[in-house]
């Protein structure tokens, strides 16, 4: 196997300059900048957690499923904290039964963790009230999901994160796997300054399950940041100093003890600061109770939580550079506690702001939860009801229903939300659905960074595509060194339905979290993905098409692509490569129930030929196959080495067997 090869597809111009920010975040001038690696926001939640906590109890829900089961990995390994207490996992018969767990084990004086999402949550709300009620400082972490009403959806949504809003935890949002982790730390730090627990929320499947470029926290840092549990947590059941805890209350005594816990909420907001600004000095990672981007001079400003508050970012860049628009988006990190002032003070001088939210609550006129939070906020500071002069004056308003389930959220969508402001237009609008509320994009650009290389594939089920996608995004960030996001589009990979799954590669931060439209390289798991829809769709010229086919002859494969796709290819100079990637599979595997998903890690030769990364890395070929072994050991090192070795035969000859359609033959039909 030679990686050197000469059909590389629109390779990355060499001049890409990566931005001062990017820079500082990869340059040591901090004492812990972080630990290079790529992973999903799951993984980035169990790293840290492994570490600090001394156990968790979790009941499996998706999408936070892949962080109970990695914690649980651990406790199989016999692995232990940062001050060698052995790791404890309990899964009991529910979530509410997990939280009750959470709830003993921090009363016994366990630092403690759990993961839910969706249903899990509201199910254990009854417990959250007590946990939160006793000044236990968990941490759970929330893989936010839509809630099931008229329809199950797994997906992400923000709904079940605000209906347990009232229990009196700390509640903070990352946008994407970096965030996750190192917000992780923040919450738990908070927690236990100002005995309050903390949720530590991250949109579920768009942030737990995409992989991205991360810098995990050093082991060091993290025992210096969180500290000795021994030092810092009580234990309530000592028999040799007993208390009462979780007693009756009656008329005489529950109101004072409730107006009591005030004096513990007063103490959240500055230890929140204070978590802030230390974990920036130790990292160079800023973060604080919102993320203003350029407001100074904005007329027009976008606020929400999430993933799609980066592409926000980005496109408020095309905005203003390429429309003459003055656009600002701001981030909230941190829900609970509001924020009100801080946000007051970034909006109040705009002509107009929109809020986006995951969720809908028709029955709210004023609004969904964000929506009224920050009304609320600027009818305090209208009347001066916030420690300072009152405002003159409350910008025109407008709020959003936006990808409810994991509906994508595009530029496109967000450039409509600043035209709808400029216009005067909805008060209350949705984006990217065909309904009468929908605001429908005018234009929506290619914001990808500059010399990015895209892949989008199509599959009929699964076929190991979503895996292999994780590897190849494993391999761009730990062997190329390249900033990537591999993000698979779950829910109908296990029952045989179209699959789609996204990767790009870049040479900085990628901002933008929604589906490609401008893609280097379509793949095609399965013959029939290209006989129904428009997989073509946003190729760019100049780029390739890799796909599944049982035919030899070049010809045999070319005379089966549907006349209207052939016009495509042969208009924008697409090259065509085909391999029996089912054959390879059934030849290859040595465990019969991973015949189909080796099919998709047949991919992973491909992709090396074809992409220019192997090339531009300066390494040799044994150092790219070790880095590529290593990317296999991690996501099938648990099935056995036979399996290891069975997948990189899978990619070598993925590599070796691609054949290529000829040009002439396009071009002359």
């Amino acid at each position: 196997m030679s990686i050197a090869s000469d059909v590389s597809v629109t390779q990355p111009p060499h001049d890409v300059q990566v931005p001062a920010e990017t820079k500082q975040a990869v340059e040591p001038k901090f004492q812990y900048p972080g630990i290079p690696t790529t992973c999903d926001g799951a993984e980035a939640i169990v790293h840290v957690e492994i570490n600090i906590c001394h156990g968790s109890g979790a009941y499996p829900i998706t999408s936070s499923t892949t962080m109970g089961s990695g914690f649980n990995a651990a406790v199989n390994n016999g692995l232990k904290n940062l001050w060698g207490s052995p790791l404890i996992f309990m899964e009991p018969e529910s979530e509410h039964s997990s939280a009750s767990f959470c709830e003993g084990f921090a009363l016994a004086g366990g630092r403690v963790t759990n993961f839910t999402s969706g249903q899990g949550l509201v199910l254990m709300k009854e417990v959250l009230y007590t946990i939160a009620g006793k000044r236990l400082p968990a941490v759970f972490n929330i893989g936010a999901r839509a809630l099931t009403s008229h329809a199950l959806n797994v997906h992400c949504g923000h709904d079940d994160l605000m209906s347990v809003a009232d229990c009196g935890w700390g509640m903070l949002f990352a946008r994407n796997a970096q965030e996750a982790g190192d917000l992780c730390l923040i919450a738990r730090r908070a927690a236990e300054a100002s005995e309050t627990p903390f949720m530590n929320a991250q949109d579920g499947f768009l942030t737990t399950h995409t992989v991205e470029s991360v810098r995990l926290p050093e082991l060091e840092f993290m025992k210096e940041f969180i500290g000795d549990p021994a030092e810092k947590l009580t234990n309530l059941m000592d028999p040799d100093n007993p208390i009462m805890s979780g007693v009756v209350q009656n008329q005489d005594s529950y109101m004072k003890g409730k107006i009591a816990q005030r004096w513990y909420y007063d103490r959240v907001m500055p230890a929140l600061e204070e978590a802030f600004e230390e974990f920036f000095r130790k990292t160079g990672r800023k973060y604080d109770f919102v993320g203003p981007y350029r407001c100074e001079d904005a007329e027009f400003i976008l606020i929400g939580m999430g993933g799609y508050m980066e592409t926000a970012e980005v496109t408020v860049d095309y905005m203003r550079e390429e429309m003459g628009i003055k656009a600002g988006c701001v981030t909230v990190y941190c829900f609970r506690p509001f924020p009100a002032e801080q946000i007051v003070k970034v909006l109040k001088n705009c002509k107009a702001f929109t809020v986006f939210e995951r969720m809908d609550d028709p029955l709210s006129t004023t609004g969904n939860h964000l929506t009224r939070e920050i009304k609320a906020a600027f009818a305090d500071a209208l009347n001066g009801q916030m420690g300072h002069e009152p405002i003159e004056r409350i910008p025109r308003i407008y709020h959003g229903a936006a990808g409810l389930g994991s509906r994508d959220v595009r530029p496109g969508d967000i450039i409509a939300t600043f035209e709808n402001m400029a216009s005067d237009g909805q008060d209350f609008f949705c984006i990217g659905i065909d309904h009468a509320l929908n605001l429908k994009p005018t234009r929506d650009p290619d914001l990808r960074p500059a010399g990015s290389f895209s892949m989008r594939g199509h599959s009929i089920g699964g076929f190991g595509s979503v895996t292999t996608n994780k590897v190849i995004g494993t391999i761009g960030g730990q062997v190329f060194g390249r900033d990537v996001q591999a993000y698979p589009k779950y829910g109908s990979e296990k029952k045989g339905l179209p699959t789609t799954y996204f990767l790009t590669i870049a040479n900085e931060h990628i901002m933008t979290h929604s589906e490609l439209e401008f893609v280097e390289l379509v793949v095609l798991n399965d013959v029939n993905a290209i006989l129904s829809g428009n997989p073509l769709q946003g190729l760019v010229e100049g780029s390739a098409v890799y796909m599944q086919s049982v035919h030899e002859d070049p010809a045999d494969v070319w005379k089966r692509i549907p006349p209207h796709h052939q016009k495509t290819i042969r208009e924008k100079k697409i090259h065509i490569y085909y391999c029996d990637m089912v054959q390879i599979a059934r030849e290859v595997a040595s465990v019969a129930d991973l015949e189909m998903r080796m099919q998709g890690i047949v991919l992973l030769g491909a992709f090396l030929k074809l992409t220019p990364f192997s090339q531009e890395s300066g390494m040799s070929d044994e150092q790219v196959l070790e880095g590529v072994e290593k990317a296999l050991r991690k996501y099938f090192g648990k099935r056995g080495e036979q399996v290891v070795q069975d997948n990189l035969t899978c990619v070598q000859r993925g590599y070796n067997e691609m054949k290529e359609v000829p040009p002439e033959m396009i071009q002359g039909s």
